[in-house]
């Protein structure tokens, strides 16, 4: 049975893992990547999906501004188990982020995805249409949902990344033999 529940600390090493059965090494070059990159994710934004002890779904959300001052969330990556595809695992996790999203105040989601699978959850291109992002990208896949009615309308600029910032851990210090 699949459970969907927040993500701990403890399924970083196996959300790692499936992103990288997902995406490849490629996933770091991606615009989005850098804009997630040395952020922490949207708080209780970090779902996951369970079969037993095994992790088979992942999604998160981020805080960045559309354009110059407009708090938005991007999500991504959503990213389903190989065994798990077909099932609507990502669908759940979709739709539980979204409802999480909207609980919380946010006014809206953008991503980078197919549009052919994220339109069923109400997310369009013409959402996106004055908003880039800082990198390549493919502009059709850029994608926005209005969780708030209009909370994109009229967004214009680079998608920016605003959430706070991931601790640096300093490396352990080198002991020298005497």
């Amino acid at each position: 049975m699949i459970v969907y529940a927040d993500e701990m600390p403890s399924d970083e090493a196996a959300r790692e893992v499936l992103l990288d059965r997902s995406f490849g090494p490629e996933r770091f070059r991606k615009s989005s990547e850098r804009i997630r990159a040395g952020r922490l994710p949207a708080e209780r934004l970090s779902l996951v999906a369970r079969d037993g002890d095994r992790l088979v779904g992942t999604v998160r959300l981020w805080h960045v501004t559309a354009g110059r001052d407009r708090p938005v969330l991007l999500l991504g990556p959503l990213a389903v188990d190989g065994a798990c595809r077909g099932s609507g695992v990502g669908a759940a996790l979709m739709r539980l982020a979204l409802a999480r999203a909207a609980e919380r105040g946010h006014g809206a989601v953008l991503l980078v995805g197919d549009p052919a699978y994220y339109e069923r959850f109400g997310f369009a291109a013409a959402a996106a249409t004055g908003l880039s992002m800082p990198g390549p990208f493919e502009r059709q896949r850029l994608l926005g949902l209005d969780l708030v009615p209009g909370a994109l309308g009229g967004a214009e600029g680079v998608i920016r990344p605003t959430g706070r910032l991931a601790p640096v851990v300093a490396p352990e210090p080198a002991v020298l033999a005497a």
